[in-house]
């Protein structure tokens, strides 16, 4: 009766099996060396010609950087005078000045975009 564990029962480990076998097989003739070699050449001259490529894009795109941050600058400076312009002419867009008791003659001046608000002392103190 046979193992139900034996590995050789296993289907990776004929997978494994194949492998091995063949790995052992050197290259057949001056043809195989060659094409190892020829391989290895290519293989070498692609990953010489990536890193040429990515250094030579990383300094266009350093080189792009300063140009790029004129542009930007230039854009949000013609943003803001857009929004600027904008808000003296907006009808809805008002900033009103009040005072606001905050105790005694203490009175302090604020900024309110769209109308006036108050706080009342009694609603304040009642709260918990």
């Amino acid at each position: 009766m046979t193992d139900p564990n034996d590995p050789r029962r296993n289907a990776a480990w004929h997978a494994a099996q194949q492998w091995r076998a063949r790995t052992r097989q050197t290259p057949r003739g001056p043809l195989g060396g060659l094409k190892l070699i020829l391989t290895w050449l290519l293989f070498g001259m692609l990953l010489i010609i990536g890193t040429v490529l990515g250094l030579f894009f990383l300094l266009i795109g350093w080189a792009m950087l300063p140009i790029m941050r004129y542009r930007m600058k230039k854009r949000l400076e013609q943003m803001r005078a857009e929004q600027a312009s904008d808000v003296g002419t907006s009808f809805h867009y008002r900033e009103t000045h009040y005072r606001t008791g905050t105790g005694g003659d203490s009175h302090r001046e604020q900024q309110v975009l769209e109308g006036d608000y108050e706080v009342r002392e009694d609603e304040h103190k009642n709260s918990p």
